[in-house]
C-alpha cells in the first residue's frame, strides 16, 4: 500500500485528478468508480478543471457508483444517483448513458444487487475506484465486521449514520432510509487501482488502523492491504497518528515523477 501525505485537501484532489487524467490518456473508455460525500469533491473539481483546460478527455469515460439508498426513486434529490449527476456527470459533461449504478428503487433488491455485479463485470471492471473512509474504518457502506469477501448487497444503516445523514433530509431522520445497496469489500477489491482519500483529524485513527493495523473486518478499509495497487492519500491532519509517516514521506519524495500514484 502506498501512502501519500499532502498538505491539504486541495493538493490531494489535484494528485488524484491527475491520476484519473493519466488513466484516461492511456485508456479513454476507462471505468472510474466514484464516491459521494464532501471528501471527494476536491477530486471532482480538479478533474473538471483539467477537462476544461483540455488536459483530460472524458468523452468515452464511464462512471460507476459505489452505493445507493434503498427505497428512494432515482430522481429523488438525495439519491446518490442524483448527487453524482450534480457533482460528477454534469460538471464533467458525461451523459447518463455512461453511468453504472444499482437500482435502489427495485422491488427485488437482491436481484438489483446481482444485476449491478453483472453490469460491472460486463463493463470490464472498475479501473480506478475512489474511496472515502468513515471514522470507524468503513468503506462504501461496509460497516465494521462486514465480510472481507462480500459482494454487492443490501446493508442496514446504523442509527448514527442515519442521524448524520439527516442533514440532507431537512434534518428529519424519519426521511433517511434504513437500508442501502453497497458494493461489497470483495467487489471493491476487484478494481484495478484503489485510491482512498482521507482528510481531517477525525479520520486519523481510522487511517492508522487501515494502513498500520492488522487486516481485520472490524476495520473494513484494512482490506486495502490485500490489494496489489492501493493508494492512500491523506492530509497532514489525517496522517497525524501514522507511526511511519516519516517513511511514507521519504518514499514518495524519492519516487520518479513519471510514475504517478
Amino acid at each position: 500500500m502506498e501512502v501519500v501525505i499532502v498538505p491539504d485537501a486541495a493538493a490531494g484532489g489535484e494528485l488524484i485528478a491527475e491520476a484519473m487524467a493519466a488513466l484516461l490518456r492511456r485508456k479513454p473508455d476507462a471505468v472510474l468508480g466514484v464516491a459521494t460525500g464532501s471528501t471527494p469533491l476536491p477530486v471532482y473539481r480538479a478533474l473538471e478543471a483539467k477537462v476544461r483546460a483540455g488536459q483530460a478527455e472524458v468523452g468515452r469515460a464511464r462512471i460507476a457508483q459505489l452505493d445507493e439508498y434503498v427505497g428512494l426513486p432515482a430522481e429523488h434529490p438525495e439519491s446518490y444517483r442524483s448527487v453524482l449527476r450534480r457533482e460528477v456527470l454534469e460538471p464533467l459533461g458525461i451523459g447518463a448513458d455512461a453511468f453504472l449504478g444499482p437500482d435502489g428503487a427495485a422491488e427485488d433488491v437482491a436481484a438489483a444487487c446481482a444485476a449491478y455485479e453483472t453490469a460491472l463485470a460486463d463493463a470490464g471492471g472498475v479501473d480506478l475506484q475512489l474511496l472515502g473512509i468513515g471514522t470507524d474504518g468503513h468503506i462504501g457502506f461496509n460497516e465494521p465486521c462486514s465480510s472481507l469477501a462480500s459482494r454487492t448487497r443490501i446493508k442496514t444503516l446504523t442509527e448514527q449514520t442515519r442521524v448524520d445523514n439527516a442533514r440532507f433530509f431537512d434534518g428529519d431522520i424519519e426521511q433517511v432510509p434504513h437500508h442501502v445497496i453497497t458494493q461489497g469489500i470483495g467487489t471493491i477489491l476487484d478494481a484495478r487501482h484503489l485510491v482512498l482519500l482521507a482528510t481531517g483529524e477525525g479520520k486519523a485513527e481510522a487511517v492508522a488502523a487501515t494502513v498500520e493495523g492488522p487486516v481485520a473486518a472490524v476495520c473494513p478499509a484494512s482490506a486495502l492491504q490485500l490489494h496489489p495497487h492501493a493508494t492512500v492519500v491523506v492530509d497532514e491532519a489525517a496522517a497525524s497518528k501514522l507511526k511511519l509517516a516519516g517513511y511514507f514521506r521519504h518514499t514518495f519524495a524519492a519516487k520518479p515523477a513519471w510514475q504517478g500514484i
